[in-house]
Formats: structure tokens, C-alpha cells, sequence
């Protein structure tokens, strides 16, 4: 088993030619498919599949359907009953009816005809809309628009603020037709032009939060051209010559053609929010080039022969490259656990990409270090004559932090690890899961649609509803459920003990509330009428009043078109977890009150922005833990196989596990909650840590042989060599990304650059001082093995340059 990897080394170099051409044919094929590769997000698919939430929304979608666009028009100088702002009102309304992708019926303002106020006459109720057919413009108009207004509590509610300054147009978009950002940009120019010196205008929503996200898509690609180009300068500082620059470059750009490439034939749509991954699997790839180069170094000052130095590299480093680059896959492939469809198709894209890093990063790379010109400034970067620049203050730096892994400074170094990692367990335990901020955490508290939000809800019940849901049992029944006694008095009472509970919300609705402003009117307008006699034939007589001359669809925010089933609507002042998490549990306790299970129907809980929220969190409370664990077990078993030895997977999981439990405690300190895309990031983490604890711990199993058993001189000799890799790697990482946070306008963006930056250079730090201090206190046995898969070495003195077989043996190379 451990020659075979030199025999492929070599008959890989001597089949060059063959090899080449087999690398173009296939990137020529995944470069064809770059063409069907798209960025978009797709709602339903962001939501769990197997969450009970998610099949109540997806059951009745008209009820809250958070695919809503709310525009809010405010007037600076008074109250909205002028002809100017009722005027723009009207005109915005009949815009909005014309954005791409909007459902007509599902629109709802003062002027449309879905907004209507009742009066008795002698001849019965008459329900008409607020606005006719024209905005009033006469001061007789709007004095009777005004009045109108008064004879309709909902629209004093919900369409206009208290203070009489603002009003509200909600516009409903259905999926299949909806692009975000085709009606994002229809409905943002809007209300561009709608804001004048006289008026606010604005616009929340999720569509419009997913619109804000593309709108910042090109800014995203920038930002990632600059992240590109710092690592590339970088790199070309440090490197100073052809083959260290080239090398890397080209073996992770063929690695990302073939990564998109795969998705764009299988036609699979890249949620952009995750593009972020991607680009982190650039940032490896550079990381695994650099490793491979480094060694190759170290093997050609010694031969002076490229393709014999490119050849032995391949064969040295097969087994920690791929054991390297197999944590990578299996920590994004474990993401797929979730049962998110965004994040299993997501775990595909990436999974595969970081497969293809297998045969680009070690194969390609030893074909071009083959043909490359071979570095001028080896002597500088082997750190021969005492090195220069740089290499040598790497050199200098790491000396000092291996001193203190080995010897009496351990013991100090030890405890200051453990009260360190006791106080990040104690701050991790702390993170608390779900949306920490009103809006959404993905912009800045200033940005424009948060700015939207806080707006809507401080003048407004707000834009964060939970629906529960009355569903008829028998959907064919010809006696409407929602005409039913037992129906709107269960509603009525669901209502009064969340109205009464400890945390209210701030406003609810249901078809029971238009039924008793009917049963007032019908009863002479005094509002003591208004409570409904609850008997069939009070309540259908309501009903059948509330529905004369009004359409099903007048009403379908509380009853769809068939009457059958219905919702009672609850508002609240935000989307914090622990306003999600009071108004689910008053609405659970509510429920158990009132009886689940009627006879004529079932209540069911729930679907509307709040519940569909903590669908999310409910995957990351059932998932994190799992996906970690499960990535553990695989690391665990995966390192133990290649060190045939149980103890040394043990002793690689430490540092990156303290790693995560660091990152959990930051994010906590840094006011970030634990939701769906920092659950990436921490189990792409663990990947990324482990990396480093490979090829630091493979080249202490070499240098201890080469060292004669020295335990100190191991790590010290490790740490010089492949631990200056390990260093420079994490630090033009962490300088490629962490601009992300200064130049960003998408804070999630911006908050990812930080925790990846937090990450790499975690990760870095415990590699570098805690897998060797751990190594120095256990002195594990397997280190001293021979028949390793890992921490093989040749005899760089028995090899001539004509050799074609490498032999490998047990001393460490020059």
C-alpha cells in the first residue's frame, strides 16, 4: 500500500502527455456547462421539508404568505387625507398591479376594492370600497373618504397608523412567476419615485430583503475580485518566483470550472447568499497548493531535477493532500443532513467541488511543477545559509512558538489552554439559536430595509404574523365551515386568550371580526349588537350579510375561496427569537385550551413569517449538533485508518473542536446568532482545522525518525517546515477575506468575512501550539510506527535523477 502511491507518482509523470490532455478534455466539458449556471433563490426551498410548519404553509399558502412586498407612504407635514398623498396612494397601487409576477386578488390598499366599509341603510348593509372609482381630490371628497375610513375598523387598524400620517399597500407575488430581482428593481423604482419632499416611502418584506441581497450580488463579485487579487499579491511577495504563483492559480481555477461546470449541466440554481463557500473552497485549494509546493521545494534543492522532484513530491504527499482535502468533502457533503432543499443541492455544488480538489490539487499540480520552471530563490525558501527576508522571520517566529509546546514552558502553555477552554465552552453554551435583531441580521441595523421595518412596525400592528390555521375536515362539505357557529366561536375565543395571555400581540384578525361589525350594523349600528349570537343560523345570517355583493377573494387574507377554511391572524412588534419564541408558546397554550380537534375542523399551528422563522431554527436546533457529531465520527474514523492508530484522530480533534467551541463563544460575544449559514460555517471549520493537524502531524511522524526520537527537536523541526506553510496559508486567507468586512453593505457578508477570519486564524493558533503540546504529553506510540499511510519519506540521497521508481524508506528527507 505505501509504494503504490509512488508507483502512481511515477506512472503518472511518465504518461504525462496522456495525463494533460485527459485535464483538458474534461475542463472543456464542465467549461461548456458554465453556461446554464444560475444564482437564485428559490422560497420554498429555503424552508424544511419535513417541518409542520412548513406543511401548514404549504397547505394554505394565501394565509400569511410571507412572498409579500408592504410599502408604507408617510407624510412629513400632516395626515394622508390631502388629494396629493391619496392621489400617489392610488397611483402606486395600480403600479404595483402591474409588477411582474404579482397576484391581482392579493393586493390590498385603501384603493383597491378589497379595503370596503359597511353602513346600514333601509334596504339592509351596503359594503362598498373606501375609494370609488377616482382618489378624491375635492375637500367634499375626502371629507366622505375620511368618514368612510371611520366605518371601517380594519382599515383604521391595519391600513392606516393611529396618527392618521401613513398607510400601507401589501402586494402578495406567487412563486412560479415571482424573480426576485426582476420585481425587487420594479417595486424599489417605484417607490423611488414616489418619495418626494412631502413624503416617506417604505419597503419591506421577504421578497424585498431577497431583492436587497441580489441587488448586492455585483458588489458580492467585487468584493470577491479583491479577495482574489489579495491573495494572488500575497502569494507573489512571499513565493517570489513563476512556479509558486502559477501553480496555485491554475490548479484552483480549473477546480471552480469544473465545481460550476457541474452544477450548470445538472441545471441545479446556487443560492447567492452561500457564494461565500465557494470562494472559501478557492482559499483551500490555495492552501493545499501552497503545502505541495513547499515540499516540492524541500525535495528539489536537494535533486535539482523538476519532474523527479515533482514526481517524489506527489508521492509524499498523496496521502495527507487527499486525507486533507476528504475532511473538506465530508464536512460539506454532512450539510445535506438538514432537510433544506437549498442546502442539500448547495452540499452537492460543493461537495463535488471540493472532490475535484483531489485530482487538481495533486495530480495537475505535479504536472505543472513538472514543467514550470524550477525557482530561482530555492536557497531563500528552504531556509538554507540562515534564509532571508520572510521565510527566515517565519522561520524565527515559529522556533519561538514551538518552544512553547515542549519542555517546562509546556506546563504553563497547558494551563492557559484549559482555562481558556473552559471559559469558551461557558460562552459557547451561551449562543442562543435564531434572529437576534428586528429586520434581518443579513443588512445593517441602518441599512434602508431595516430602516423599512422598524418604520412599519412603529406606526403599524407590524410586517411578522402567525397564522393558525382552521382547517375543515371534509374539503367537499357543502355546509361552509367558516359559516359554522362552532367555527367562529373557537375562533373568537382563540383570539381572547392570546389578547389576554402575557404577551399579547399587538393586533389579530379573523373572519369572526367581520361577521360582528356586520351583526352591529344589522342590528342598528349601536356597537352593545356586535358580539354574535353563536348559533348556526345567527352566525350564516352574518356571513351571508358580510358576503352580499363582495367576492370570496375580498376576503382571502382570513377565509379562501371555497369558505372552508380560515385563520386567525396575530400580529407582533418583531422578529426576535424571543419574540418568536413567546408568541408560539401563547399560541400552543391558547390552542390546548380551546381543543385542536372539532368536529367539522382541526387547528393547526401555524404558518406566517414567525412560524416559518422558527421552522429554520428548528432545523438548527435538530441538526447542528448532528452534523457535528456526525463529522467528528467520520474525521475520527477516516485518521485513525491512515495513522492506524484511534489516539491519533483523538489528538486532531481536539484543537479543531476547541476551535468551534471558540467560534461559538465570539459569535455569541459578537451579538450573531446560531442559524442556517453559521452552521455552515462551523462545520466547513472543523474541515479547514483539520487540515492543518494533518500535515502538521504527518510531518512530525517523519521528523521524528529524522531526529532521532527527540521529542522537542520534532516539533521544532515540524513546525519550521511545514508549519511556515500552515502559518503563511491561514495568513493570506485571513488577508484575502477579512475585507469583507470593511467594504461590504451586506452584514452577513460582512459578518462571515470576520467569522472565517476568527476561524482560520483559530485554527492556525491551536495547530500550531495545541496538537503539538498535545503530542509532547502524550508521546503517542503510533508517531514512531513505520507502517503509517501518512508520514512516509524518501531517502532523497539514494535516488538518482535517471531513477524511474522511487523507493521508499525511513529517513527523513534532506
Amino acid at each position: 500500500m505505501e509504494s503504490f502511491r509512488f508507483r502512481l507518482a511515477a506512472l503518472v509523470m511518465r504518461h504525462r502527455g496522456i495525463t494533460a490532455l485527459l485535464f483538458v478534455v474534461v475542463t472543456a466539458f464542465f467549461a461548456v456547462g458554465l453556461r446554464n449556471v444560475e444564482l437564485k433563490t428559490i422560497f420554498s426551498d429555503l424552508l424544511p421539508k419535513d417541518d409542520p410548519f412548513v406543511q401548514v404553509y404549504k397547505d394554505h399558502p394565501n394565509f400569511g404568505n410571507p412572498l409579500t412586498f408592504t410599502l408604507m407612504i408617510q407624510r412629513k407635514d400632516g395626515d394622508i387625507y390631502n388629494a396629493e398623498t391619496l392621489a400617489k396612494v392610488w397611483k402606486l397601487t395600480r403600479d404595483v398591479d402591474l409588477a411582474p409576477g404579482v397576484d391581482h386578488d392579493q393586493i390590498l390598499s385603501i384603493a383597491t376594492e378589497k379595503a370596503r366599509y359597511a353602513e346600514a341603510t333601509p334596504f339592509g348593509i351596503d359594503v362598498r370600497p373606501l375609494m370609488e372609482d377616482h382618489p378624491p381630490t375635492t375637500p367634499a371628497e375626502i371629507a366622505d373618504f375620511r368618514a368612510r375610513v371611520d366605518k371601517s375598523p380594519g382599515a383604521r387598524t391595519f391600513l392606516i397608523s393611529q396618527n392618521e400620517t401613513a398607510t400601507l399597500i401589501n402586494a402578495t407575488f406567487i412563486e412560479r412567476l415571482l424573480d426576485y430581482g426582476q420585481a425587487f428593481n420594479y417595486m424599489q423604482h417605484l417607490v423611488e419615485q414616489a418619495r418626494d419632499a412631502d413624503h416617506n416611502v417604505y419597503l419591506a418584506g421577504q421578497p424585498a430583503l431577497t431583492g436587497w441581497v441580489y441587488r448586492y450580488e455585483s458588489q458580492m463579485f467585487g468584493i470577491f475580485a479583491v479577495t482574489l487579487g489579495a491573495l494572488i499579491l500575497t502569494l507573489s511577495l512571499y513565493m517570489r518566483n513563476v512556479v509558486g504563483v502559477v501553480t496555485p492559480i491554475v490548479t484552483s481555477a480549473v477546480a471552480a470550472i469544473w465545481g460550476f461546470g457541474f452544477v450548470g449541466w445538472l441545471h441545479s440554481p446556487i443560492e447567492p447568499l452561500l457564494m461565500i463557500v465557494p470562494l472559501l473552497l478557492i482559499a483551500r485549494s490555495f492552501s493545499h497548493c501552497v503545502q505541495f509546493t513547499e515540499r516540492y521545494y524541500e525535495i528539489y534543492a536537494h535533486l535539482r531535477d523538476r519532474e523527479k522532484a515533482a514526481e517524489i513530491t506527489m508521492g509524499v504527499m498523496m496521502v495527507p493532500s487527499v486525507l486533507g482535502i476528504f475532511t473538506d468533502i465530508v464536512g460539506i457533503f454532512l450539510i445535506a443532513i438538514a432537510p433544506i432543499p437549498a442546502m442539500e443541492r448547495f452540499a452537492l455544488f460543493c461537495g463535488f467541488w471540493a472532490i475535484w480538489l483531489i485530482p487538481t490539487g495533486t495530480f495537475l499540480i505535479s504536472l505543472l511543477l513538472s514543467v514550470l520552471p524550477p525557482p530561482k530563490n530555492i536557497e531563500k525558501l528552504v531556509g538554507r545559509e540562515g534564509g532571508s527576508g520572510v521565510h527566515k522571520r517565519f522561520a524565527q517566529l515559529l522556533r519561538g512558538i514551538a518552544s512553547l509546546s515542549y519542555g517546562r514552558r509546556a506546563r504553563v502553555t497547558t494551563a492557559i489552554v484549559a482555562v481558556a477552554a473552559v471559559a469558551a465552552v461557558y460562552m459557547a453554551l451561551q449562543i442562543k439559536i435564531g434572529n437576534p435583531v428586528e429586520g434581518s441580521n443579513l443588512l445593517w441595523p441602518n441599512s434602508e430595509y431595516n430602516e423599512a421595518v422598524a418604520q412599519i412596525n412603529s406606526n403599524f400592528p407590524g410586517v411578522n404574523t402567525l397564522e393558525v390555521i382552521f382547517e375543515a375536515k371534509d374539503q367537499k362539505n357543502p355546509n361552509r365551515v367558516t359559516h359554522q357557529a362552532d367555527t367562529i366561536g373557537t375562533m373568537q375565543a382563540l383570539q381572547a386568550q392570546i389578547e389576554s395571555g402575557p404577551n399579547p400581540p399587538r393586533a389579530t384578525l379573523s373572519f369572526g371580526d367581520y361577521l360582528m361589525e356586520a351583526n352591529r350594523l344589522f342590528s342598528g349600528g349601536n356597537p352593545k349588537w356586535s358580539p354574535l349570537d353563536l348559533t348556526d343560523s345567527a352566525v350564516n345570517a352574518a356571513a351571508g350579510a358580510v358576503m352580499v355583493g363582495s367576492s370570496p377573494k375580498a376576503y382571502s387574507n382570513v377565509i379562501d375561496f371555497e369558505q372552508q377554511n380560515g385563520t386567525v391572524s396575530l400580529w407582533y412588534k418583531d422578529n426576535k427569537q424571543e419574540t418568536v419564541d413567546a408568541a408560539l408558546d401563547e399560541a400552543r397554550r391558547a390552542i390546548a385550551k380551546v381543543g385542536v380537534d372539532h368536529s367539522a375542523f382541526r387547528i393547526r399551528l401555524g404558518t406566517g413569517t414567525i412560524a416559518l422563522q422558527q421552522a429554520v431554527n428548528n432545523v438548527v436546533d435538530r441538526f447542528h449538533w448532528l452534523i457535528i457529531g456526525c463529522l467528528n465520527i467520520v474525521i475520527l474514523l477516516g485518521c485513525s485508518l491512515a495513522y492506524r492508530s484511534l489516539l491519533a484522530g483523538i489528538i486532531l480533534l481536539l484543537p479543531v473542536n476547541l476551535s468551534n467551541v471558540i467560534l461559538l463563544s465570539s459569535m455569541h460575544l459578537m451579538g450573531i446568532g446560531l442559524d442556517v449559514n453559521s452552521m455552515l460555517v462551523a462545520a466547513i471549520g472543523i474541515g479547514v482545522g483539520i487540515d492543518y493537524g494533518i500535515y502538521l502531524l504527518s510531518r512530525i511522524c517523519e521528523e521524528y525518525h529524522a531526529q532521532e526520537h527527540d521529542w522537542g527537536a520534532t516539533i521544532v523541526a515540524a513546525l519550521t517546515t511545514t508549519g511556515k506553510a500552515i502559518m503563511f496559508t491561514a495568513s493570506i486567507m485571513m488577508i484575502g477575506i477579512l475585507p469583507w468586512y470593511f467594504l461590504s453593505d451586506l452584514k452577513f457578508m460582512a459578518d462571515m468575512g470576520l467569522l472565517l477570519t476568527l476561524i482560520m486564524l483559530i485554527n492556525m493558533v491551536l495547530a500550531l501550539i495545541v496538537l503539538p503540546l498535545i503530542v509532547w504529553l502524550l508521546k503517542p506510540r503510533f508517531v514512531g510506527r513505520k507502517d503509517l499511510l501518512v508520514g512516509e519519506s524518501v531517502d532523497l540521497s539514494t535516488i538518482a535523477t535517471a531513477d524511474t521508481h522511487i523507493k521508499p524508506l525511513r529517513s527523513a528527507p534532506a
